[in-house]
Formats: C-alpha cells, sequence, structure tokens
C-alpha cells in the first residue's frame, strides 16, 4: 500500500503562485511515475502532469510554461509549482502514483482556488 497526503492548496489571486506538495509513505520503492490531476464539478478528473522514476515530465497543454512538477527523493515528496495562476485553473488537486503492476493510488485532494 502507498500513502499519498496532499498539502498547499488554497485562495490565490489570478497571477498569483501556489506550490502543492505530496508527500508518499509505505511500500513506494516500486512506484514509476507520480503525477497531479485536477477536478471541478460536474467533469472527469484531468491529469495536469506526471513525472517518471526517471524524472522525465510530461504537461497538459493548458498549464505548459505556467507549472513545474518535481521531486524530491530523499523525501518521498512530489510538488506542484503553479505560476500565472488562472480562474480556470480553480479545482480540487489529487496526488496519484503508479507502480510496476499498474495499481494506482491516489490522495484526498487539495483545493486551489483562483479568484479576486
Amino acid at each position: 500500500q502507498v500513502q499519498l497526503v496532499e498539502s498547499g492548496g488554497g485562495l490565490v489571486q489570478p497571477g498569483g503562485s501556489l506550490r502543492l506538495s505530496c508527500a508518499a509513505s509505505g511500500n513506494i520503492v516500486g512506484i514509476v511515475v507520480m503525477g497531479w490531476y485536477r477536478q471541478t464539478p460536474g467533469k472527469q478528473r484531468e491529469l495536469v502532469a506526471h513525472i517518471t522514476s526517471g524524472g522525465s515530465t510530461n504537461y497538459a497543454d493548458s498549464v505548459k510554461g505556467r507549472f513545474t512538477i518535481s521531486r524530491d527523493n530523499a523525501k518521498n515528496t512530489m510538488y506542484l509549482q503553479m505560476n500565472s495562476l488562472k480562474p480556470e485553473d480553480t479545482a480540487v488537486y489529487y496526488c496519484n502514483a503508479r507502480n510496476g503492476a499498474w495499481v494506482v493510488y491516489w490522495g484526498q485532494g487539495t483545493q486551489v482556488t483562483i479568484s479576486s
């Protein structure tokens, strides 16, 4: 089992920044990719960004150039630096991890609200 705990959400004005963190614990040795997803009411959860165990990254077109995903293996923590935030970035952000056996784990989510 893997436990994922997100933190760092909140309310910020348009154009502002936030950094989300996802702390992983448990059987994390086999994790091959971690990512951030987001979801708004009535819509499907969508991929924001992911990072592989080798450090390769991928971003949704809507966040390219504004968001940066990273991970600190020593701290078992993944981050999402979000800059130039827009109202349409408002969502619940979820941390996700997948192991080599295609077992997927989710965090509980953290609310991000962009509003003036």
